[in-house]
């Protein structure tokens, strides 16, 4: 699309009359008031649906406005203005808070002991640790571990492909040093000795078919011993993972949302463990998870 295209033109053939009309209003005062609205961030746009949302009391007015404003990033994304849409995973929904506890949850230091207990069988041992590894590092879940295939470990560039799925947002994280030459003799020597069936999953079972929910979370509740005050398992660990990611990496909520898959800021925010003010009201109650 020519990047001469006005908003007004843009707005005009792909919306009906009318609502190219009523969004080009409610940008128009947008950018009125928002002068450099142009080059606004993740957080600059939270921060003014809050003040969207006080003003207005209707959600469904709310959700109008919030509309209009993706229609116009949508513009500047189309015309070649610029590469990021800054709102376009936001929106309004109605629901309540689920506090988490994080004072039960792990520190990354604790999840990194997991990794030092050791199976008799070296085999074996290897599994586990490519297992526990993905799940302390990366957050995955078990579902998501389940699904991985051989193919989807890229030790070139040292990064895991994670499939989509009807909670999670599809996602490609980097491994840590420490995991490729694991995951290379894991992958090369000690799978195709577990391989029993035809199978390209990449994680196996000791009778070498593809492993199971319940199979992960066997294999990691004997490691609660460790902390007999808490309870370890493999929703807790990820918890601990997200958590890990604000409160002590201080990472950016859409970085760690991004991380962790999730569809809305609500449902990441939710592990920061001090208030931030504006931000953290505006998500509890205007964007928690469906």
């Amino acid at each position: 699309m020519r990047s001469k295209t006005t908003i007004k033109e843009y707005l005009y053939q792909h919306l009906a009359q009318q609502s190219a009309d009523n969004y080009l209003y409610t940008i128009n005062n947008f950018l009125k008031l928002h002068p450099k609205a142009k080059r606004y961030k993740y957080q600059q746009m939270v921060d003014h649906l809050a003040d969207v949302r006080q003003k207005y009391p209707n959600i469904q007015t709310c959700i109008r406005i919030l509309s209009a404003l993706k229609k116009y990033y949508d513009f500047l994304v189309d015309t070649g203005q610029r590469t990021d849409h800054p709102c376009q995973k936001l929106t309004l929904k109605k629901g309540s808070d689920q506090s988490i506890q994080l004072q039960d949850l792990f520190t990354s230091t604790e999840l990194e002991m997991l990794m030092k207990r050791e199976n008799r069988y070296r085999h074996l041992d290897d599994r586990n640790k490519v297992l526990i590894s993905l799940m302390i590092y990366q957050g995955l879940t078990s579902d998501e571990l389940i699904r991985l295939d051989v193919k989807t470990i890229d030790l070139d560039s040292g990064e895991v492909y994670v499939k989509a799925s009807s909670k999670l947002e599809r996602r490609t994280l980097s491994l840590r040093a420490s995991q490729i030459l694991l995951f290379e003799r894991y992958i090369h020597e000690t799978r195709p000795k577990l391989k029993r069936c035809n199978t390209e999953k990449l994680i196996l079972t000791k009778l070498g078919k593809p492993i199971t929910v319940d199979s992960i979370k066997a294999m990691v509740e004997p490691l609660g011993s460790l902390f007999p005050d808490r309870k370890l398992n493999p929703r807790t660990i990820r918890m601990s993972v997200i958590s890990s990611c604000f409160n002590e990496k201080k990472m950016r909520l859409e970085d760690v949302q991004a991380f962790s898959g999730h569809k809305w800021p609500g449902t990441t925010e939710k592990y920061l463990k001090k208030d931030s003010g504006k931000q953290r009201e505006l998500i509890n109650k205007y964007f928690p998870d469906m």
